[in-house]
């Protein structure tokens, strides 16, 4: 029956639009170290492009992951000494059609966020401005019942021994992240399995409270485990040499 969104994510995203120079400000005066680059740099693809490996075009994906990765790859760096990992977040829309769509709606939505007038516009009427997709009512039953998530993650870099400054990646891995309808399902059982980590695997959080995010927080405990045994499944898809 199709899927949607309650408009309380509408909200943010209006909000976080309009206040994104904000944050840039902010980000700037905290004055953190760049990550560390290691390897090949990581090519930003364009605005909108065909996507290859699913035969759909994709664009980047709005929201705060990629933000987060960087920060949890700042924290593993700092204190464990891992290697960084660059990452990129995009998210597929379809055919032609759908691209379509989605530029008048972008470039309307972008315009409408830079004024108060605009906000106040985008907040009162979610339904009509997102074609239906946004609602104050949120996804009924049965449209949860039939929606569910799948994040594929392409990888490559570099086997055992070999250094990161010469040369080109040679190793691939893809992985997946999948589980039932995002927002209101498995929303809740990520929420309830970290509150069982901090309570079973305190031994294996940061020892300095803060904020963190996930990653930083969870990287040490038994978090994923949890996730798969409660429907969020995490896999392994290939791991070829390149």
């Amino acid at each position: 029956q199709g899927s949607c969104i309650h408009d309380g994510t509408w909200k943010s995203a209006v909000h976080g639009l309009a206040d994104q120079d904000n944050l840039r400000k902010l980000r700037k005066k905290i004055g953190y170290a760049p990550v560390p680059v290691v390897g090949a740099k990581l090519k930003r693809r364009g605005f909108m492009f065909y996507n290859q490996e699913f035969k759909k075009y994709s664009i980047p994906f709005m929201g705060s992951d990629a933000s987060v990765v960087k920060r949890s790859q700042r924290y593993l760096h700092t204190e464990f000494q891992e290697t960084p990992v660059q990452y990129g977040a995009y998210v597929n829309i379809g055919g032609l059609g759908s691209v379509i769509k989605l530029m008048f709606a972008g470039i309307l939505f972008l315009i409408l966020v830079k004024f108060s007038f605009g906000r106040k516009l985008l907040t009162k009427y979610p339904e009509f401005f997102s074609a239906g997709y946004f609602t104050k009512k949120g996804p009924t039953q049965k449209q949860m019942d039939g929606t569910s998530f799948t994040m594929t993650f392409f990888g490559e870099g570099y086997s055992e021994g070999q250094d990161p400054q010469n040369g080109k990646p040679n190793v691939k891995i893809c992985t997946e992240v999948k589980g039932p309808e995002p927002g209101y399902v498995a929303t809740p059982i990520a929420m309830v399995q970290a509150a069982v980590s901090l309570l079973e695997d305190a031994a294996s959080l940061p020892k300095h409270g803060g904020v963190y995010s996930p990653g930083a927080a969870f990287s040490k405990t038994k978090l994923i485990d949890r996730l798969n045994k409660h429907g969020v499944e995490f896999s392994v898809i290939s791991k070829p040499e390149v």
